[in-house]
């Protein structure tokens, strides 16, 4: 009877530390995945606001191209 109590103890044990293990792993996910989607919603308000300061900007004319003369052939 002690064998079979002290094999389920080990295995009880084992579990016991695979279930902190996958936890943790799960922890560390949910903290980079939280730090991801606060990088993200930062450069998205960066770009949108330079968007924004860029299209209240007057823009320039567009710049003109200069005919070129055409040289005179003879027939």
């Amino acid at each position: 009877m002690a064998d079979k109590k002290k094999t389920i103890t080990n295995a009880e044990s084992r579990q016991d530390a695979a279930d902190r293990r996958t936890q943790m792993v799960r922890d560390q996910m949910q903290k980079e995945r939280i730090a991801t989607d606060a990088k993200t919603a930062r450069l998205k308000a960066l770009r949108l606001a330079q968007e924004e300061e860029e299209a209240a900007k007057p823009k320039p004319p567009a710049p003109v191209k200069a005919k070129k003369a055409r040289a005179k052939t003879k027939a």
